[in-house]
């Protein structure tokens, strides 16, 4: 998959009016976008989703973006933010603040492993959502192809396909930091006094249970964080230049064959 647009937003530990991002996209968001394209409602089973394994290139980290929004101003004081006492507020203390962060200008490559069954389900409806798909949050629609294709050696190519960056400097190689929910040695072989990505960074809480509004739920799983040297000539612009490049690699590559396993 790939996961590019203007704006994308990943939460991590929002709460109330303070909305931000993690600097990759997370399980939950990932799932969540499945879902919508599988037109799953909030509420319904995901736990054939969950069980993917999602490893996450970051091609472009992108910038840090925060928004000022408002909420709850000019509304009758029914309709205004209740508070932690079970009131609603003063109109003249109705409105309030909401600080929103997003990535603006990164892209990311996904690749999702997990039951063939599952895998066809989910290529099928990114090539036709059934509800319009978004980057973490409504408001950040993907843009360019959503769906690279099914592979029999996805994390192969999640290494080998051109990078949306531009190439700087005469520097043979660049590095590229890898996310993933499962130890990221099988990504290449390890190099003499680098990273393997064995060993967990730490916790985040990001595998969903439930979407539900009233009782959504998420527990902790364990991050992986690797970074990899690869040739600077995989770096192929941004834009026109980069979908071209895509396009070009993709060409020749064999898809996965129906019912195989991942």
């Amino acid at each position: 998959m790939r996961l590019a647009g203007p704006l994308q937003s990943w939460g991590e530990r929002s709460k109330f009016n303070e909305r931000d991002t993690a600097p990759f996209p997370t399980r939950s968001g990932v799932i969540g976008l499945l879902a919508c394209a599988l037109g799953r409602r909030r509420g319904e089973d995901i736990g054939d989703l969950a069980r993917l394994s999602l490893t996450v290139r970051a091609d472009r980290p992108g910038v840090v973006l925060r928004d000022l929004h408002t909420v709850g101003g000019g509304l009758p004081a029914r309709h205004t933010v209740t508070t932690a006492e079970g009131k609603k507020r003063p109109a003249a203390a109705a409105t309030l603040l909401s600080h929103r962060y997003y990535l603006a200008d990164a892209v990311f490559t996904a690749a999702l492993t997990g039951p063939a069954d599952v895998l066809d389900a989910c290529a099928a409806a990114l090539r036709a959502p059934h509800w319009p798909p978004y980057l973490g949050r409504r408001s950040c629609p993907p843009e360019g192809p959503l769906l690279l294709g099914e592979f029999d050696d996805v994390h192969r190519h999640l290494v080998e396909l051109p990078l949306a960056r531009a190439r700087k400097g005469t520097a043979a190689t660049v590095p590229v930091l890898f996310h993933g929910d499962r130890p990221l040695t099988h990504l290449s072989p390890a190099v003499e006094g680098t990273d393997s990505g064995s060993e967990a960074v730490g916790q985040v809480n990001d595998q969903p249970l439930n979407f539900h509004p009233q009782r959504r739920a998420y527990q902790s799983r364990s991050r992986y964080q690797r970074t990899l040297h690869l040739p600077a000539e995989r770096c192929q612009g941004l834009g026109a230049d980069h979908l071209k490049a895509l396009a070009s690699y993709l060409a020749p590559c064999s898809p996965r064959p129906e019912g195989s396993p991942a």
